[in-house]
């Protein structure tokens, strides 16, 4: 027979990480929000940005994008992600194919790798870890809002430059650099 005092352990349930699904729904969630999107200062000159408190220990992000900005070529290692346009309209240009993770310096892109997405409004996609990709805003005009979410929470950004088929790793960002 067993004690009740010693069946009363308090341990909480454990509670699985977000997936690209819940990461998903949470930025959809967040872009229908008017009063968040609203709460974002735009500058004409360049990107703004506010940290916004992600599902399950992720970390989110509520971009604005002026016209004719954009990332350029980048991965967030090994978290996924998703994000929404919320406001104006994005493209994304990624790569279909899985890259090594390190070890590399420079890669020769087969061809048909390239995919292109227009994302107005509204539409927003997931991504797994390692995903290559540039987001921007190509309108003349209209400022972009988009709401962002990676789980983990990002421990680097990979910066490429892109030549052709070539892919050039140029440098790596950690937190410190854009927090």
């Amino acid at each position: 027979m067993s004690h009740p005092a010693a069946s009363a352990t308090s341990s909480a349930p454990a509670v699985a990480p977000p997936n690209q699904a819940d990461l998903l729904d949470y930025v959809r969630r967040v872009a229908a929000d008017a009063d968040i999107i609203a709460s974002l200062p735009l500058d004409p000159e360049g990107r703004t940005w506010v940290r916004l408190e992600g599902p399950g220990g992720s970390e989110a992000w509520l971009i604005g994008w002026p016209p004719g900005t954009g990332t350029g070529w980048h991965d967030h290692a090994e978290s996924i992600g998703a994000f929404l346009t919320a406001a104006g309209e994005l493209k994304e240009n990624s790569l279909a194919a899985r890259l090594p993770a390190d070890g590399w310096q420079t890669l020769e892109l087969s061809e048909g790798v390239d995919r292109v997405r227009q994302l107005p409004t509204g539409k927003g996609r997931a991504f797994g870890q390692h995903h290559v990709h540039e987001v921007m805003n190509e309108s003349t005009e209209d400022h972009a809002v988009s709401v962002h979410a990676y789980y983990p929470p990002l421990p680097q950004i990979r910066r490429y430059s892109r030549t052709g088929p070539v892919l050039r790793l140029e440098h790596v960002e950690r937190p410190e650099d854009w927090q």
